[in-house]
């Protein structure tokens, strides 16, 4: 699944994504950048005429000392260049640096305030490598071709004026062939441009199906086809691997082609210098100065077209970023939720929900009151887990309406309810943090009694006591690795130490976990569901007994609900299904 097309697509199509002049600030930019292209030309011209004039004088005699000056000349020309690029490199890096954090920021902002189905819509790995890769591909991006901009516009400029003055016929050669190089570059950037293209889409696919295919790698165990998603992963990775052969192929090629276009163009500069110098229709040192000037006109095209290969995944990497921020915000809520109590209610009714190609729920009506305890079990796929993103707000229904106590609503996607709410996955993220700060996560404020009643209840006090810092070991993301159980605890700790949370919702937490580790943590958890409206996704089907309502899910349907006790006894869906899961494990 690749990004969708928006605002960015149109900057594909041209050499250059006019996005970049769309930048905050960029302006002051460009005109710095065009003051350090006018100065670099400027270098270039002292350095030729310092240069060729020291050459020309010892040609005709004069004496090697008295060439001292022309030779600091041309040496401080050489040096305030280079002290040019330095400064122009060390303000790019600053720049580049700041748009680029500015685009990860709205990303990250689009994807966790704004729209949380971008990331249902458009894969995981695709939103993944925008927000990661792809942000520092733009960054790269922005250095590269902002002074290759600048330096393309005012540097050949420059040098072919002083060019004409020094010498007429070369500077018409200079100025006939350029263009030349130009439309060859465009004809080869072109070419470049499309396979560059197909090479991001085949990398978004290809990260959306590593991600999918890591996700459900247990199931996929389970059922005995992990070897063939193995193979698949591998056939979608040869085809990122061609697709990024064929842009290099093309790259190098045309850099070759173009290179030797510069430098047949420079030939016949000193060509034709060569045999005016013997006719005598010019002198030594115009000739000189513009051997010295002719290499530097054709550098900047020459280091734009290298670069704009290098600069490509950049380029698709910012119109990605610039549709998926711009994409449009699924409508809010229309009221504000009420806090939930004893009493409050909660009905689904003719809810329905569909990713991309797939109807994941339809028609689902069912009602919750109070501190009641709710699970809801089925076959894996069977709508269980797209249910609770919708209770938690986590995505909003395609159709159908939810009532909150009284309050009709679109969608629980808003902070009045999410903020009610405590959610416990198969896999609780661990935050590159102290142990003590991911079991503060909702609460920063608790104390350290706090923590350690939560420690306890939750049973960490062994993982506490192996920890070398204890509380304030750093855990998570290449820190501390914790088990699967752990990381549950942890969850749960959460959950314990802020109360004011009063619905929890479990997503199958327990489904990576063996028996023994399960009935362990089901002795703790089922404390904490208590004052608390819980639902509880699970194919486990020993969880029923302690459930006060039992939602039975296939094929995206709710086909029962009612007391674990009745649907046992009616031989309906529930009944069909405890046969099928064999004892609760599928």
């Amino acid at each position: 699944r690749g990004a969708a097309a928006g605002p960015g697509t149109q900057g594909k199509r041209a050499m250059i994504d006019k996005a970049i002049f769309a930048l905050p600030g960029v302006g002051r930019i460009l005109g710095l950048l065009a003051a350090s292209a006018a100065l670099q030309a400027l270098a270039v011209l002292g350095q030729a005429w310092s240069l060729s004039r020291a050459i020309t004088n010892l040609w005709l005699g004069g004496a090697v000392i008295d060439q001292a000056l022309l030779v600091a000349v041309f040496l401080a020309c050489f040096i305030g260049r280079q002290g040019v690029l330095c400064a122009q490199s060390a303000l790019l890096d600053a720049y580049a640096y700041e748009q680029a954090n500015a685009l990860r920021r709205s990303l990250l902002e689009k994807i966790f305030t704004t729209n949380a189905r971008l990331v249902q819509d458009h894969g995981t790995g695709s939103v993944t490598a925008a927000v990661l890769e792809g942000a520092d591909q733009v960054e790269t991006y922005f250095k590269l071709i902002l002074p290759k901009v600048t330096g393309i516009a005012l540097i050949p400029a420059i040098l072919l004026a002083a060019s004409f003055a020094l010498d007429w016929v070369s500077g018409l050669i200079m100025f006939v062939t350029f263009p030349f190089i130009i439309l060859y570059m465009v004809i080869m950037g072109h070419t470049a441009k499309e396979k560059a293209s197909r090479q991001h889409r085949t990398f978004e696919i290809m990260s959306n199906h590593f991600i999918d295919t890591l996700r459900g790698i247990d199931t996929l165990k389970l059922f005995g086809v992990s070897k063939r998603y193995g193979k698949s992963i591998y056939e979608v990775s040869e085809r990122f691997r061609e697709a990024t052969m064929r842009t290099l192929k093309v790259a190098n090629l045309s850099s070759l082609v173009l290179d030797t276009f510069a430098t047949l163009s420079v030939a016949a500069v000193a060509f034709m210098l060569g045999f005016r110098l013997i006719d005598g229709s010019v002198t030594l040192f115009p000739a000189l100065a513009l051997l010295v000037i002719a290499p530097e006109y054709f550098r900047p095209i020459r280091e734009f077209a290298a670069d704009y290969h290098a600069s490509l995944d950049g380029k698709n990497a910012l119109a990605s970023i610039q549709a998926l921020v711009d994409a449009p915000d699924e409508p809010p809520a229309e009221l504000p939720l009420p806090a939930w109590h004893a009493d409050a209610r909660l009905g689904l009714e003719g809810v329905g929900f569909s990713y991309p190609g797939f109807k994941a729920l339809e028609g689902v009506t069912l009602a919750a009151e109070g501190f009641q305890k709710v699970g809801i079990v089925g076959a894996s796929g069977s709508g269980k887990s797209t249910l609770v993103s919708l209770l938690g707000g986590f995505a909003s229904p395609d159709e159908g309406g939810i009532d909150v106590d009284g309050v009709r609503a679109q969608s629980l996607r808003q902070t009045t309810w999410q903020s009610q709410v405590a959610y416990i996955p198969q896999d609780p993220y661990l935050f590159h943090a102290t142990l003590r700060e991911n079991l503060v996560f909702y609460r920063p404020d608790a104390t350290d009694d706090e923590v350690a009643r939560a420690v306890e209840v939750v049973g960490l006090e062994g993982l506490v006591d192996e920890l070398p810092r204890g509380l304030d070991t750093r855990i998570g993301e290449g820190a501390r690795p914790l088990s699967g159980g752990q990381a549950q605890r942890i969850a749960l700790a959460r959950a314990f130490l802020d109360r004011s949370r009063r619905i929890l919702l479990f997503d199958e937490p327990t489904a990576h976990l063996d028996i023994e580790t399960e009935m362990e943590l089901k002795e703790r958890m089922l404390p904490l569901m208590e004052g608390r409206l819980v639902f509880f996704a699970t194919h486990r089907l020993h969880w029923v007994d302690d459930m006060d309502v039992v939602v039975v899910m296939e094929g995206g349907r709710v086909t029962e609900q009612g007391a674990p006790e009745e649907l046992r006894a009616g031989g309906g869906a529930f009944a069909r299904l405890a046969a099928q899961l064999e004892g609760g494990a599928l």
